[in-house]
């Protein structure tokens, strides 16, 4: 890993050097590390008020640090308008997402129908079926495997034991954490007096440009027609998709998320750890759920909801607060 200079480095995050820094302009810096464990050849942030108090005693060469934030005297400064956007931008500096070279392991199966661009990896054990397409600098890593007839963009990850199963289109640079399954059968049954009978899901998962999906994560093929990823949706571990859910651009949902049937997510939406939807509901634009929240009904664009079932967060605020004293109304009552 290259270091670089405290100039280059506001160059790349788009921020002024503030402070000390600024007659060390060529002072080098070999990464990023937390207030409390940075060098003095490590930038550090605030991007959380409670660790303010670090800034007294960070050995940091600078701390990215927004135009409002104040810094006690002597402590280099980089001022930008977001300290964790400007970490994230630093951080990838310093680790880029790999690109595929062209290796090909002994162990790979690949069919001989299958399309690979020239500089596509393909791990040890690693299964790539009959009319699959992979794009450019792609990686395939081991113990994947990749279905029949299904489309891969550019420089998409798939990291090891993910499962792309038949038909399912991935967009460019999306990423699949370990064990993730894109196109498992949606859970599907109809009783018939006597046992559940299997409906088989004919649709496809269709994963757009920038999506990335968590260690062991699911996301369902249609019943009838796809399931939708949009444009930069981030699953984080655990999360499951079910058949004929569409989640819009931008939406990010954390661990153990769990999204019903044929139910719609609106963009920019984020979705606390363990919140779940029903099927076939609508959640508008922008909506925020806290973890555990439980939606039964649809939900207005913009919205915070909280509690299950899911409520306006203030409400919810007031429940909470009537159910601490729910015991203390009752012995009253009793009297």
């Amino acid at each position: 890993m290259k270091s670089i200079t405290i100039a280059e480095v506001a160059d790349i995050v788009g921020g002024e050097l503030a402070g000390p820094v600024i007659d060390t302009p060529d002072h080098l810096i070999s990464g990023v590390n937390s207030l409390a464990d940075a060098g003095s050849s490590e930038l550090s942030f605030l991007a959380n008020k409670r660790y303010k108090g670090q800034l007294e005693t960070t050995a940091a060469a600078a701390v990215f640090l927004s135009a409002t934030q104040s810094a006690p005297d002597g402590l280099g400064i980089i001022r930008v308008d977001d300290p964790y956007l400007a970490f994230a931008k630093l951080q990838r500096h310093f680790y880029p997402l790999p690109s595929g070279a062209g290796k090909q392991h002994v162990s790979a199966v690949i069919d001989e129908s299958a399309t690979l661009a020239e500089n596509v990896d393909v791990g040890p054990n690693a299964v790539i079926g009959a009319n699959a397409t992979i794009g450019a600098g792609t990686i395939i890593g081991p113990g994947c495997v990749v279905g029949e007839n299904v489309q891969i963009g550019k420089n998409c990850i798939l990291n090891a034991n993910s499962v792309v199963a038949y038909d399912c289109i991935l967009g460019d640079g999306v990423i699949l954490q370990a064990g993730a399954t894109i196109g498992a059968d949606g859970f599907g049954y109809a009783w018939d007096g006597m046992k559940f009978l299997k409906i088989p899901q004919a649709g496809r998962v269709i994963l757009e440009d920038d999506v990335e999906v968590g260690a062991n994560a699911s996301v369902d093929r249609g019943a009838i027609g796809d399931t939708v990823l949009e444009r930069g949706v981030k699953l984080d571990n655990l999360v499951q998709i079910a058949h004929n859910v569409r989640v819009g651009a931008f939406s990010v949902m954390a661990s153990q998320v769990g999204i019903s049937g044929s139910t719609v997510i609106g963009k920019g939406c984020q979705f606390g750890g363990q919140s779940g939807v029903a099927g076939h509901l609508v959640v508008g634009d922008g909506c925020k759920l806290a973890g555990k929240s439980g939606v039964l009904g649809d939900l207005e664009a913009g919205g915070v909801y909280a509690g299950s079932p899911a409520m306006p967060h203030r409400m919810w605020l007031k429940v909470s607060a009537l159910m601490m004293k729910l015991p203390e109304m009752l012995k009253a009552q009793q009297k």
